[in-house]
């Protein structure tokens, strides 16, 4: 089940006309079913980490280590540049100097750094508050330092807007762009008006991120109306968790109810389904190839 060869690097994707979409994936079956669906990038959400393996929110309790296994694990399993959530580095600019290192190594493509105080909530939640502009800066150079290759990209992410407002949010991710970020993101804009004064100030100094949350605080806009404003990347972070789960809930209803899956048949994959998806009898006639080696 090894990933597909020589994938065209996120880097170079940012530099042409068409928008990056990335959806949110998870776990490495998340992972393979994005970029069999054709997404040329992938985005490891912390949100839906927090929410699949702990079963809980996205309030930063997710840890490095959580992280950097959920990345080898998918990258045995894909090619697609990997677009890692770091939450804020999980502590200091020593810490970030470790995330870097640690996450790289284990097949990332690019680090999203954000500069809310440890521990995070998700960026859609209020009550939020930051680190000085000078630390989140420190932080954004201790990772352009750390990288081995200037192909792992240094995503700067300012939590600003709901704090200190749009202005401040935007001097922040011109300092973070001084500190040597490849890309800025700023977090929940409310309006298309912000959307707009975003792209506006910082569209022609480096690409831009945008993060559509079902329910969040950033009107969903569709990728094209995103390229049109200027935006050169755009994640849908959670929402695989949030169809997952609705799914799920049905599922498992269903089948207290009637004490069987038939009822459900037509919204599964059935054994033969998934195992075509798992690529089983690719595994299985490799496993036999090494069998007859000498034979």
């Amino acid at each position: 089940m090894a990933p597909s060869p020589d994938p065209v690097s996120l880097r170079a994707q940012l530099s042409t006309p068409e928008i990056v979409v990335a959806p949110g994936v998870y776990d490495a079956l998340t992972a393979s079913l994005a970029e069999a669906a054709g997404f040329s990038a992938l985005y490891l959400s912390g949100a839906a980490v927090a929410y699949t393996r702990l079963g809980g929110p996205d309030l930063g309790l997710v840890t490095m280590s959580e992280t950097a296994e959920a990345i080898r694990l998918i990258r045995e399993r894909v090619s697609a540049p990997l677009i890692v959530d770091s939450d804020t580095g999980y502590g200091n600019a020593l810490n970030v100097e470790r995330t870097v290192r640690a996450f790289e190594r284990a097949g990332a493509n690019a680090v999203q750094l954000e500069d809310q105080t440890f521990p995070k909530r998700c960026g859609h939640l209020a009550d939020k508050s930051l680190v000085s502009r000078e630390e989140m800066a420190g932080k954004i150079r201790a990772a352009v330092a750390t990288r081995d290759s200037a192909e792992f990209l240094i995503i700067a992410r300012t939590d600003a807007v709901a704090v200190e407002g749009l202005d401040a949010a935007l001097a922040r991710a011109d300092a973070y762009l001084e500190a040597g970020a490849d890309l800025l993101f700023v977090e929940a804009p409310r309006d298309h008006a912000m959307l707009s004064t975003i792209t506006a100030r910082l569209g022609n100094r480096a690409p831009l991120m945008a993060n559509m949350v079902e329910g969040g605080l950033t009107p969903m806009l569709e990728a094209r109306e995103l390229q049109a404003l200027g935006f050169r990347l755009v994640i849908f972070p959670g929402g695989i968790v949030r169809a997952i789960a609705k799914t799920a809930e049905a599922y498992y209803q269903s089948l207290r109810e009637h004490g069987t899956n038939t009822p459900f048949r037509d919204r599964m994959f059935d054994f033969g389904e998934l195992n075509l998806r798992m690529r089983t009898a690719e595994a299985l006639a490799r496993a036999a190839s090494y069998d007859r080696e000498g034979q």
